[in-house]
């Protein structure tokens, strides 16, 4: 049987509970002709609290689990209301599933193109795909007000124009009385907050 992946819908926060019921039900009703791999596509993101970095593991679709599912019945094509013929064993499986809400695409939804599962895979953990190395969490946003605490800018207040998923910012500093954007890492600055900004502008 042909194997395809498809997205599944699920109660936000039971991603892990509907993919341990697929992978142990698989096994224990021999559901193995119908159903493939199983997996909740995350990332390992790096954060900053109280001087401190920590690794946390983050979804990258929460409330969505990726299954190889053989669906669509190609030898019967279409069934009695002319909409692709589906695997009855396949389809009950899946109902019957805790936390699953349905497909995303509705009862006959399209399947995933395999350069779209090699983006995912490539960009994150699933599959069996080496990790990528943990990124900075995104802490900051386009017009946030920011100090720079480190490097050849140290104590010029500015505001973010770029934010680099990467971990690089683009900030807007005033040089020689000009707005200068100069890029910096997301260490080399602090969020000011209403007070601080204030305060480093006596005439707001």
């Amino acid at each position: 049987m042909k194997k395809e992946w498809f997205v599944l819908h699920t109660l936000v926060g039971q991603e892990n509970k509907a993919q341990k019921s697929i992978i142990a039900r698989t096994k224990l009703e021999a559901m193995g002709d119908y159903i493939g791999e199983c997996i909740i596509p995350t990332e390992k993101v790096t954060e900053k609290k109280n001087g401190k970095s920590r690794t946390i593991t983050k979804k990258f679709f929460p409330g969505y689990v990726l299954c190889e599912l053989a669906l669509y019945d190609e030898a019967k094509g279409v069934d009695a209301s002319g909409k692709k013929a589906i695997y009855e064993r396949t389809w009950q499986f899946l109902r019957e599933t805790p936390g699953v809400i349905g497909f995303i695409g509705g009862d006959r939804p399209m399947p995933l193109k395999q350069s779209e599962m090699d983006a995912i895979l490539s960009t994150g953990k699933g599959g069996g795909k080496a990790e990528p190395p943990p990124r900075p969490k995104v802490l900051f946003n386009v017009d946030d007000t920011v100090k720079v605490i480190d490097g050849p800018f140290q104590g010029q207040v500015g505001q973010v124009s770029i934010v680099d998923p990467k971990g690089k910012l683009t900030v807007e500093v005033q040089i020689f009385s000009r707005k200068t954007p100069v890029d910096v890492e997301y260490w080399q600055v602090e969020k000011m907050s209403e007070e601080d900004i204030v305060a480093s502008n006596p005439a707001v």
